[in-house]
């Protein structure tokens, strides 16, 4: 079992910057690939960033390409999401996901742990 939660979210102006950070539980941490997903209101979950377990390999929806970086310190047990540049159109509620196996993913259905979401708010 994995417990990850999720800190770092707030209001932040476009333009501004925020950090998102997850812990987890766990002695078996680097033994997942870890994921960023979002949820704004009345839209569906979408994929952000991927990394792998090993964090030699990383993957981003096209929407943030450029602008976040996830990253991940295994002895710590965590990871992050560095937001840049950020948009009004980011505004959503943020999870972190655990995922058993090396291998980056997009597809949500296939993560086994889910944290319980940090809001993200950028006005305009």
């Amino acid at each position: 079992q994995v417990q990850l939660v999720e800190s770092g979210g707030g209001l932040v102006q476009a333009g501004g910057s925020l950090r998102l950070s997850c812990v987890a539980s766990g002695r078996t941490f680097s033994s997942f690939a870890m994921g960023w997903f979002r949820q704004a209101p009345g839209k569906e979950r979408e994929f952000v960033a991927a990394i792998s377990w090993s964090g030699g390999s990383t993957y981003y929806a096209d929407s943030v390409k450029g602008r976040f970086t996830i990253s991940r310190d295994n002895a710590k047990n965590m990871v992050y999401a560095q937001m840049n540049s950020l948009k009004p159109e980011d505004t959503a509620v943020y999870y972190c996901a655990a995922k058993k196996g090396p291998w980056v993913e997009r597809r949500g259905e296939l993560y086994d742990y889910w944290g319980q979401g940090t809001q993200v708010t950028v006005s305009s």
